[in-house]
């Protein structure tokens, strides 16, 4: 009997498992190639696994809920409803899949600790807990003692992130017992309160931020820039390029180009770090800070944004943004980003002080664009006069990107903007 594997599948850069949201298909169901057979969520995004050809739904190896590795076997496809599995069901156990996989990608390699402790025991760690312990110095025999919430008390990232968080709190509140023996009660909420429970993308978000500041010691730069020019030329070519083209553009694409040029003047900004290893990417690929209908936020990606012209530009982030209104992503419209901008001129903020989004190392802050008096110089002579201005704040990590790097990266864009060409034809 003709049979092929399901596994679990590389949903984006830096993730090592998903969690299983729900089955679509039962087993013994008839399933279509390309026909959706489960629902997955990551830390990144939510999405549909799709059957690699037309058969019958022998076998699932995982329940709804479970936290499934990537590259993990979690289904048989068999050519006939009477297929019977060939394979023992310890196949769920094995790290490498099989070339008929559906986009399988290799299990990541294993990621040194802080110590020279081996792992011991039949616990699993992932990668991404393996890094974090790095990060955070935290011991194997530490590692060992923190209870896991996983499948076969597995830990999870939320483990070691609450691990930690309470590691924090204990450290910042020494005299806690005292309190206590003292008859000094901590006070729960109380009052006219409202109480909402996180929504799982929320906390996934809470998460991936919290990370973030444990992995990298930020810092960041400003500078204001003078956009007249751009806002000008903007203001003239909008209206007939909406009706020739039936979108609109918007200022967003002209800062992926601007950010585009600056990081092929200073690559190393468009990088990431493993351990005390720099990773430099030859690809640039711009992710943008997307709001979901739901008010939580995705970063969708250009792919290769150097490549592309200002008309190319307009269209991708205009596509990605709908998709993103309509929550249409796939897995590969959020995967592969090596540098990201957010937007908070959107919601009338003049700067930002926004956080990585790891593996990267920098995150650019666009303000709100305002007409304001400032000084102008000519050959002639200074005088003032009313200029778009807008404020653009760049995060780093300073562990690889230092102020120098950091501070010129950002005066780099600055002066693509402010060196618009008002002539430039679309």
């Amino acid at each position: 009997m003709s049979q092929t594997e399901m596994i679990m599948p590389k949903m984006g850069e830096s993730v090592a498992e998903a969690t299983i949201l729900k089955w679509l298909k039962n087993e013994g169901d008839q399933v279509n190639v390309d026909e959706p057979v489960l629902e997955i969520a990551t830390d990144k995004v939510d999405s549909e696994i799709p059957s690699p050809v037309t058969g019958i739904l022998v076998k699932k190896f995982f329940e709804e809920g479970q936290v499934v590795q990537v590259g993990k076997v979690i289904a048989i496809i068999g050519s006939e409803a009477g297929a019977e599995i060939s394979k023992s069901p310890a196949v769920v156990e094995t790290e490498k899949p099989i070339a008929k996989s559906l986009e399988a990608a290799p299990v990541l390699p294993p990621i040194s600790l802080v110590t020279e402790e081996k792992v011991t025991g039949n616990r699993f760690y992932s990668p991404l807990i393996r890094n974090i312990a790095k990060q955070e110095n935290i011991s194997m025999q530490v590692l060992e003692s923190i209870s896991g919430s996983g499948e076969n008390g597995r830990l999870t990232k939320k483990d070691l992130l609450q691990f930690l968080e309470n590691k924090g709190r204990t450290q910042a509140t020494p005299q806690r017992e005292d309190y206590q023996k003292d008859n000094i009660s901590i006070p729960s909420p109380s009052g006219n309160i409202e109480i909402l429970e996180m929504d799982r993308m929320r906390k996934l978000i809470a998460e991936h931020m919290v990370m973030s500041k444990h992995t990298s010691p930020h810092v960041t730069s400003f500078v204001e820039a003078d956009v007249t020019n751009l806002v000008q030329w903007r203001n003239q070519i909008k209206d007939t390029f909406e009706q020739r083209e039936k979108e609109k553009i918007t200022f967003t694409p002209i800062f992926i180009e601007a950010v585009a040029l600056a990081i092929k003047d200073f690559p190393m900004i468009n990088i990431s770090v493993d351990g005390s290893r720099i990773i430099i990417k030859k690809d640039i690929n711009i992710g943008m800070a997307t709001a979901l209908p739901s008010g939580n936020l995705i970063v969708p990606v250009i792919k290769q944004a150097d490549r592309m012209n200002l008309l190319g530009l307009t269209k991708s982030v205009n596509q990605l943004a709908e998709k993103a209104r309509n929550n249409k992503l796939s897995p590969d419209d959020i995967q592969g980003g090596t540098f990201t901008i957010t937007n908070v001129g959107t919601f009338g903020n003049v700067m930002g002080t926004p956080i990585i989004n790891q593996p990267q190392v920098a995150i650019l802050a666009t303000g709100v664009i305002r007409k304001k008096p400032a000084v102008i110089e000519t050959p002639s002579g200074d005088f003032i006069g009313i200029r778009s201005m807008m404020f653009l704040s760049l995060s780093y990590d300073h562990r690889v990107v230092d102020g120098s790097l950091g501070g010129s990266f950002l005066r780099r864009i600055a002066d693509y903007l402010e060196n618009f060409d008002i002539n430039r034809k679309m």
